[in-house]
């Protein structure tokens, strides 16, 4: 009984190993078995074979002539564009017209408009108050635009100082900046004269906003004048701005208080917080000196040279 017992289990054991020893055995190549077709038996076929390193590949072309991306860069002129529309098949042409002019029109070609007051301000100094204006609108589209500016500043005992207004045609001249030209009226000047006006603004590299202007009077005196300012995000709604303007003239004009060369320069840096982005209240600091001659002239006339001056104010755009 114990033989028979032994016998069966070697049996089985042989059993269980035999297809694994057959599957694993070196030497042996079933392809070349005498009397076994693989190609021909049914449901089975043999793989193709891989690419050769190194070996040309074949044309995708039943005749072999280059296609597709093996097509070499070709000069010849593109097709033309198609000149009707589907929905002109189906629908009134003369709609159909109107409603893309529409589409068109919204979807960048409408006219626009921005008013934006950047300084409307109390100005305290030297136990007096005065006040502060510079702002700007525009009416138009993305490369052809009116635009209005004004600015100005005195003080309420002394009244008006300085003020102007300008109208100027605006064309963009690349993404960033814009040409303008037009005129410019002094509004509190002696002489209120009438300025021909040409100049560029835009947005600098590193989101500075500039702004040059020269000025031709009808006079014959030429002024010019740089501004610059930068807002520097210390929240998303705490903004601080440095701001500079400097004013220069090409001749002395006496009647008006003006010196050749620098008139005057204005430093201010200014702190708001924006409420919303249309309305944001404001303090800060401005300092105003006149230079050279202009400051001799209002040495004359018994005025301040200079002047550092606590501000308050508002900015507004819509």
């Amino acid at each position: 009984m114990s033989n028979l017992r032994t016998l069966l289990a070697v049996a089985g054991l042989a059993f269980i190993a035999a297809p694994v020893y057959g599957q694993s055995m070196p030497g042996m190549d079933h392809s070349v078995m005498p009397g076994m077709n693989h190609s021909a038996m049914p449901g089975m076929s043999t793989p193709a074979a891989s690419p050769v390193q190194g070996a040309p590949a074949a044309s995708a072309s039943p005749t072999g002539s280059a296609s597709g991306t093996a097509l070499p860069a070709g000069s010849a002129p593109a097709p033309a564009p198609p000149t009707d529309h589907y929905a002109d098949r189906e629908f009134d042409k003369v709609e159909m017209d109107r409603a893309r002019a529409t589409m068109m029109k919204e979807q960048g070609g409408q006219s626009l408009y921005l008013v934006m007051l950047n300084l409307a301000e109390i100005q305290l100094y030297r136990g007096q108050a005065g006040f502060r204006w510079d702002g700007e609108a525009w009416f138009g589209r993305d490369i052809n635009r009116l635009t209005l500016k004004s600015e100005g500043g005195g003080s309420f005992r002394d009244g008006f100082e300085n003020a102007e207004i300008q109208a100027l045609y605006s064309r963009a001249i690349g993404p960033y900046f814009n040409l303008q030209a037009g005129v410019r009226q002094d509004l509190a000047s002696r002489l209120h004269e009438t300025y021909a006006t040409a100049g560029i603004e835009g947005l600098a590299p590193y989101w500075f906003e500039v702004s040059e202007s020269a000025f031709f009077s009808t006079r014959g005196n030429v002024l010019g004048r740089l501004e610059g300012y930068y807002d520097q995000n210390i929240t998303q709604r705490l903004i601080l701005q440095p701001r500079i303007e400097l004013n220069f003239a090409a001749q002395n004009v006496p009647e008006d208080e003006v010196g050749a060369g620098l008139v005057n320069a204005e430093l201010g840096l200014r702190l708001r917080y924006e409420i919303t982005r249309e309305i944001a209240p404001y303090i800060g600091i401005s300092y105003d000196a006149k230079v050279g001659q202009t400051a001799a002239y209002a040495v004359q006339e018994g005025k301040a040279t200079s002047n550092l001056s606590f501000v308050a104010g508002l900015r507004v755009w819509f």
